[in-house]
């Protein structure tokens, strides 16, 4: 096992910094690395224990928090000014920054989305297949769009603001996918796709994640028996463990 270092960095996108931190093995060299984006109100430290056993195995990770996407980001922009697409720009701007880091390994850049951030991580990913080794999605978020478009049919109906799930949201949030359809968007990315889903998830229908199978050229679904949204510790185990064998299988050597 390798030593790791782990330290905290600012990424600039737009007026904004972005939150986050590096995990990196503790040796010289140039590694694979790992961009872990976090759900709906999430926080950067949500993969911490995964980007720990990734670092201490000689894979880099940095995980973050998106701008405006979620209670507990320090950068001032308004969690009402956030939108998926303001969150894929974000993702952008990291994986820009992650590029010219020192210590990546520029053909084994990887991607990590947790519900809505594997929403966000499959439409940055979409046009990047020269860059981006591997992506690996978390029970993905792909109902989004449909769920709120279902709750506000007339855009007449979508309020200035709302409150949800403990996170204030603006109109913007709204009204950027109202009847956006995710799966006539997403499928360009050409290399190797894990979707990792529960059987028991209450809040991402198990279907979005088979009807991605039919998306993708390269994709596994993995189905988590008896896990929800949010898995529980041995979930996350074996989570981590496919994570690790996934940048192995698929690294450039």
């Amino acid at each position: 096992m390798n030593e790791i270092e782990i330290r905290e960095i600012k990424i600039p996108f737009q007026q904004w910094e972005t939150d986050g931190i590096l995990y990196t093995p503790k040796k010289e060299g140039k590694f694979p690395v790992m961009v872990f984006s976090h759900g709906y109100n999430g926080f950067k430290m949500d993969f911490d224990e995964t980007a720990k056993y990734l670092a201490e195995r000689g894979v880099a990770s940095l995980c973050y928090t998106f701008c405006g996407g979620s209670t507990r980001d320090v950068s001032g922009m308004p969690t009402t000014d956030m939108t998926i697409f303001s969150e894929v720009e974000n993702l952008k701007a990291v994986l820009a920054y992650v590029k010219e880091l020192p210590q990546t390994d520029t053909n084994n850049m990887f991607t990590f989305g947790g519900s809505q951030g594997g929403l966000v991580t499959a439409l940055t990913c979409d046009e990047r297949s020269e860059e981006i080794r591997g992506m690996m999605l978390l029970f993905p978020a792909f109902c989004i769009p449909d769920n709120w478009t279902e709750r506000y049919a007339d855009k007449a109906d979508i309020p200035d603001e709302l409150e949800f799930w403990g996170m204030k949201l603006g109109r913007g949030f709204f009204e950027s996918f109202h009847g956006y359809d995710v799966f006539s968007k997403v499928g360009k990315y050409k290399n190797n796709v894990l979707i990792m889903h529960g059987d028991k998830d209450p809040i991402v229908e198990m279907g979005y994640s088979e009807r991605m199978v039919d998306s993708y050229e390269h994709v596994r679904l993995e189905v988590f028996e008896g896990e929800g949204h949010g898995f529980s510790p041995e979930g996350n185990r074996v989570m981590t463990e496919m994570v690790y064998e996934f940048i192995n299988n698929n690294r450039c050597k």
